[in-house]
């Protein structure tokens, strides 16, 4: 996949866990862990919204395009 998901960059920049985070934004730390590390398929906007305010951080920060090491 071409998105990067620099979740855990933002989270250990913050000293955050993944237990806080998800209690902060509301969704389970299951699937913040699947956020974390890549495998998710789509993200709310409204989750994006609630990590990047948590985080105080923007969508670029979390979210990063490469491109395929195919092209």
């Amino acid at each position: 996949m071409a998105i990067r998901v620099n979740l855990d960059v933002m989270l250990a920049k913050r000293r955050m866990s993944v237990n806080e985070l998800a209690e902060a934004i509301g969704i389970t730390p299951v699937n913040v862990s699947v956020l974390k590390n890549g495998r998710a398929k789509a993200i709310r906007f409204s989750t994006l919204d609630a990590i990047c305010e948590t985080l105080c951080c923007q969508p670029g920060d979390v979210l990063e395009w490469v491109a395929d090491e195919d092209e």
